[in-house]
């Protein structure tokens, strides 16, 4: 009888642990793409989700709350921005062009020249509390945020149902977990070319694409190489470095790794200009004339080709509302 009795407690917490626990997420995904890789301490709930997608459009995550993820990464271009950089608080001078999110969480490079950032929970303390850059210049403020949020009753509700049974959950290390789980659902696979409706204009350029060799890095459904297990065989150099940004060498300290960059994704890059690391190609044909044997391509070849780039654009992913700024706050209008 006593083990009866043990075995149905044991079956009532685990019914009542249930109850509390936040709803699984569920992916939406085109037939024959897998869900992104999720960190087992950090698992999908739908609650964590649409924090992190409130948090990832606050501004009050920066130190003056002037800057939050979504200035950097706006969605309708794509989750990036047309700047070639974009300054930090209070006029911090920026670094690097900012980099489409979407897909990143099938990435193992996540940045333009850091492979040492291999997580999406790690990345985003770079713009939070980073230095070289100062983005949201939040070091050394972390329990300014915790205020912040927990003055809010909302996010203290929110937080509660993102991470149950962690009482201390309003803290950076919450926050990035629930940013990254935001960014995970920033899934882009609903273009021309994945529909199989490319123009003839589009066919011709992805011939184009095959002859010039541009999926020798820009591969695979992705159109980039930074999802290899390897992140260091994600930078390349496209053209002689130069002294303004040593590219991957600042990591390595190679001098062979000078002007290396990580190879951005395709999909969606019509809507990202300006283009490279710097920002400094202004449009796709400048940014192509950049690369190493594409220089003398002829203007229809450059019309064909730039055509079916523009057939990776995914507007359903770049017009859908559920990743785009939240317009009610705990079920009341904003």
């Amino acid at each position: 009888m006593k083990a009866l009795a043990a075995s149905l407690a044991l079956a009532a917490a685990a019914v009542f642990l249930a109850a509390f626990a936040p709803p699984q997420w569920r992916w939406d995904l085109p037939p024959g793409v897998a869900p992104p890789p999720v960190p087992a301490d950090n698992p999908m709930s739908a609650a964590k989700v649409e924090l992190g997608r409130r948090l990832f459009y606050d501004g009050d995550l920066s130190v003056d709350g002037t800057v939050g993820c979504f200035n950097c990464h706006g969605q309708h271009r794509g989750f990036t921005e047309s700047n070639a950089v974009h300054p930090g608080v209070k006029g911090a001078p920026g670094r690097r062009n900012a980099m489409m999110l979407g897909n990143v969480a099938y990435l193992s490079a996540l940045t333009w020249a850091d492979p040492r950032q291999r997580s999406l929970e790690a990345q985003v303390l770079t713009p939070l509390t980073g230095e070289h850059p100062v983005e949201m210049g939040m070091k050394g403020q972390e329990a300014e945020l915790t205020r912040r949020l927990s003055a809010d009753a909302c996010y203290r509700r929110q937080f509660a149902e993102a991470f149950p049974g962690e009482p201390a959950a309003i803290d950076v290390p919450h926050v990035a977990k629930a940013i990254a789980a935001f960014e995970r659902t920033l899934v882009s696979f609903g273009s021309a070319y994945d529909r199989g409706a490319l123009d003839e204009a589009a066919k011709r350029g992805q011939g184009v694409f095959a002859t010039l060799g541009c999926a020798a890095c820009h591969k695979g459904r992705l159109f980039t190489d930074a999802d290899a297990a390897d992140p260091l065989s994600a930078f390349h150099r496209i053209e002689p470095a130069n002294a303004r940004d040593p590219g991957l060498s600042e990591i390595t300290g190679k001098t062979d790794d000078a002007g290396r960059f990580r190879t951005p994704s395709l999909r969606n890059v019509a809507l990202s200009s300006p283009y490279l690391h710097d920002g400094s190609a202004k449009t796709l044909a400048e940014a192509i004339r950049r690369h190493d044997g594409a220089a003398g391509i002829g203007d229809a070849e450059m019309a064909d080709l730039t055509a079916f780039l523009g057939a990776l654009t995914d507007q359903t992913f770049v017009t859908d509302p559920k990743l785009g700024l939240p317009k009610t706050r705990c079920g009341k209008p904003l």
